[in-house]
């Protein structure tokens, strides 16, 4: 589903009256935070993506030193996964200010 049709019809709904100024802001103010917080989990998406994919490559080359290289992957992924929650925060942020 795109996101500009929507956009389109708020704004044809606004101009014919059958939205109020608040209701414009409110819902354009979900579209936006929608739109944030979707690219900003597209990034540790890929992020966490990569880094197991590499992470089983290196256990693959090397099964004796596959302790460590699991817990360093863990890390990386709790790391990466801050960041999605980041995003998250500045959605909630967005959504609700």
């Amino acid at each position: 589903m795109s996101v500009l049709p929507t956009l389109g019809t708020i704004a044809q709904a606004a101009q014919e009256g059958g939205l109020t100024a608040a209701e414009l802001k409110n819902n354009n103010a979900a579209t936006g935070a929608g739109l944030a917080y979707g690219l900003a989990a597209i990034g540790p998406g890929i992020g966490i993506g990569y880094l197991v994919g590499q992470s089983v490559q290196a256990m693959a080359r090397q099964p004796e030193s596959a302790g460590t290289v699991r817990t360093t992957m863990f890390l990386g992924i709790a790391f990466t996964e801050a960041l999605a929650l980041i995003g998250f925060v500045v959605f909630i942020l967005l959504k609700f200010a």
